[in-house]
């Protein structure tokens, strides 16, 4: 579609291009989102690549919120986006909460700013009023193929350009609803420079006079709204997503109208995140389909009820997610993928973004959060394993806090997520009440029993319980016995743990205590029934 609408004419030298007069003020850039629901994750990473652009030029993040959509607006949509930015470590410098010297920083109450500039343009010549029903509108796209109110339709339809003052000023003293559209110019080239893509040049001839002012809830749209914003914010890069290019011509021309083309923004438009398998871009079906959130928190929806698993609930750290989301679309120049913030603010540049779509590698995510859960010490992980724990019915304070340290450290390695701990884990907190058949049918025979006693008589009589000290005399017993090494091993941790899987066994043997070693084995000797002989 763009490439039908669209001339690129690549930069030669994007390092170069970046080097703008805007470059030459103070960097400032904004994350405006609409409070019309969950912070996709897409939505998270414009957010990402803009903290990090103005924190690697010394710059300032200024959160927005566009809420001039009232018809849309969702309770609760606000607090999220804010909190989702807080877990992440995304710092805002100015907004709602944060205040700043460009407030308010919510367009619903820059309505009296709006109106100003609404009239500038007006006055100006740059904007014309519009009355034309939904009635008529519709009339006048079934009347003309691939209508669009624009230079070859506006003087057929009722405005300010072809009714007379005087019945202008009495449709709106009569409370008449309008509108206040844009006036394009036909036959000009429009020059958009984006910092990823080079110089776009479009034809417009092509766009229509957009809407942007409603006089039914006194609120401009979009593209009014976040041009003026912009400008009296002083914001100087424009990072968005690719669906915004298409805006980004009547953006400039905007800009021009009001006679700010010198201290116009760069613009930056990201390139999608795409579907993992297939084409097009990322969305919540796609998650729900192949078993991921697309959202960074829990999202409960006030109007339907339905629960959306987030990032956060789904037990990823916000570093993993951070790096994870950092990598799709952009690269630090090298073969470096494991990066901290601090680090990919070190690295970021936008002449390493990219131009096409990225797929959202959700399994590669699982890779980053094992990765990341690797790095934590065992104390960390214990406090995070806790509410697990309790999830299972186990009373952290049962146990000490070395105690569940020690233990999710010998388990660590195999889990992708804290809840997986549990599944690797369990053994050190909860006795087994019943044994993997499988294993029991390979290593459990009926002479296991009577191997088992001897076996608790040895470990009742070591004097040092430690793994290291534990491990040679056991090992030795089964040898001058002429056990099968492989056979009592496996039933040991069978009568232990359940199954044949886990940590070192005198590890396990060592944190859980004689005692309760014994007492397991005990009450595997009673419950484990085979007339099965050993193979």
């Amino acid at each position: 579609m763009l490439k039908s609408k669209y001339n690129f004419i690549t930069l030669q030298n994007l390092n170069q291009s970046i080097k703008t007069k805007n470059m030459n003020r103070q960097v400032r850039v904004r994350f405006a989102p609409s409070p019309t629901g969950p912070l996709h994750i897409g939505g998270v990473r414009t957010a990402l690549y803009n903290y990090l652009f103005a924190r690697r030029n010394g710059g300032k993040m200024i959160l927005r919120i566009e809420d001039t959509d009232s018809h849309r607006f969702v309770p609760g949509a606000e607090d999220y986006i804010n909190e989702a930015l807080a877990w992440l470590g995304i710092k805002i410098d100015e907004g709602v909460r944060e205040g700043g010297p460009f407030g308010p920083y919510k367009q619903s109450e820059r309505r009296d700013i709006y109106r100003r500039h609404v009239k500038d343009l007006l006055d100006a010549g740059k904007a014309y009023i519009a009355f034309d029903t939904p009635e008529e509108l519709e009339a006048a796209r079934a009347s003309k193929p691939n209508f669009q109110y624009d230079a070859t339709t506006r003087m057929s339809m009722r405005n300010s350009l072809t009714l007379p003052a005087d019945e202008v000023k009495r449709l709106i003293d009569s409370g008449a609803q309008y509108v206040v559209r844009f006036l394009i110019e036909p036959g000009r080239d429009v020059e958009v420079n984006d910092l990823i893509r080079g110089k776009v040049v479009i034809k417009s001839d092509i766009l229509d006079d957009k809407v942007l002012y409603k006089s039914a809830d006194d609120l401009p749209t979009y593209h009014l709204a976040n041009i003026v914003d912009d400008h009296l914010m002083e914001i100087s890069h424009v990072i968005r997503g690719e669906e915004w290019l298409p805006s980004a011509p009547l953006h400039v021309l905007l800009y021009e109208a009001f006679g700010w083309a010198d201290t116009m923004p760069e613009f930056v438009h990201l390139p999608l995140l795409l579907k993992p398998d297939g084409k097009g871009k990322l969305s919540k079906r796609d998650g729900d389909r192949l078993g991921f959130p697309v959202f960074p928190l829990e999202w409960h929806d006030p109007a339907s009820g339905n629960i959306s698993t987030g990032y956060r609930e789904s037990g990823y750290l916000p570093e993993a997610v951070v790096n994870f989301l950092a990598l799709l679309g952009w690269n630090p120049g090298d073969d470096t993928e494991i990066m901290s913030m601090d680090e990919l603010v070190e690295k970021f540049s936008l002449d390493h973004c990219s131009r096409a779509g990225a797929k959202f590698a959700f399994e590669k995510g699982k890779w980053f959060n094992h990765t990341y859960l690797q790095t934590l010490s065992d104390e960390r992980l214990a406090e995070l394993f806790k509410p697990v724990l309790k999830a299972h019915g186990v009373n952290p304070d049962d146990f000490s806090d070395s105690y569940i340290a020690r233990s999710v450290g010998m388990v660590k390695s195999r889990i992708n997520f804290v809840k997986d701990l549990w599944d690797n884990a369990a053994f050190f907190f909860v006795a087994p009440e019943t044994y993997e058949a499988k294993s029991v049918k390979k290593r459990w025979s009926a002479e296991t029993p009577a191997i088992m006693d001897e076996l608790i008589e040895r470990l009742n009589a070591l004097e040092d319980f430690s793994s290291a000290a534990a491990e040679a005399p056991i090992l030795a017993w089964i040898t001058d016995k002429g056990y099968h090494m492989g056979n009592v091993m496996n039933a040991f941790r069978l009568a232990v743990v359940g199954e044949c899987k886990g940590p070192h066994m005198f590890d396990i043997t060592e944190l859980i205590g004689r005692d309760e070693t014994v007492r397991r084995i005990r009450l595997a000797i009673e419950r484990i029934k085979t007339d099965e002989p050993a193979l």
